[in-house]
């Protein structure tokens, strides 16, 4: 990571994100130009990943998750799925502030696919702006991910841009901030469509 992080460095005019919930990871990615930490577990994993980002000046993104990836679809039990994921995102945001983050570099990420099954991925999608109630910008990362897979006939990650841009359009109406997606221009088509029908509203 470091190398190409190196060779990154002054030669793009966007910010580079990383993605670990390790603390180290982070401080040195940071040190290599990376401006946001993501991190999948919600600082669940290494508390003071938050502090690298804030001894950093990076933005954090805090993203719902339980459990680990072997066990995380065990845990994919809810009684109430949006107030029980903003609880725990507020929880995550709340240790961030504590560690030094500053409120406004934190983002959150309901964590589509991640302890939660495909229809409580779908329900996130449907309840997105409820999540508002965070007051933090909101990241949504649908992108081709397995709760598409039987809307796409089945078809393995490649082949689900069309039921992404389905997602991604219902992200944008229901408030997300940043969509993660891998056919760049073809979803920077769909998601101006989309912000042109909720200004239309």
């Amino acid at each position: 990571m470091l190398p190409v992080l190196a060779a990154l460095r002054g030669r793009l005019r966007i910010p580079i994100s990383i993605d670990t919930y390790k603390s180290e990871t982070a401080r040195a990615a940071l040190g290599e130009g990376a401006a946001i930490v993501n991190d999948v577990s919600g600082l669940r994993e290494d508390p003071a990943l938050a502090r690298a980002a804030a001894d950093a000046r990076a933005a954090l993104v805090l993203m719902h998750s339980r459990g680990r990836p072997e066990t995380m679809i065990d845990e994919a039990v809810y009684g109430d799925l949006v107030t029980e994921t903003t609880a725990e995102l507020r929880t995550a945001v709340a240790r961030a502030v504590e560690a030094g983050v500053p409120e406004e570099r934190i983002i959150v990420d309901p964590g589509i696919g991640f302890a939660k099954r495909a229809a409580h991925s779908y329900g996130v999608l449907a309840r997105l702006p409820a999540f508002a109630a965070l007051d933090r910008p909101l990241l949504v990362g649908a992108s081709r991910k397995s709760f598409l897979r039987d809307a796409a006939g089945g078809r393995p990650p490649a082949g689900r841009d069309w039921a992404t841009a389905a997602a991604v359009t219902a992200a944008v109406l229901g408030g997300a901030h940043i969509v993660r997606v891998h056919a760049v221009g073809e979803m920077v088509q769909v998601v101006r469509a989309a912000e042109e029908i909720r200004r239309a509203v």
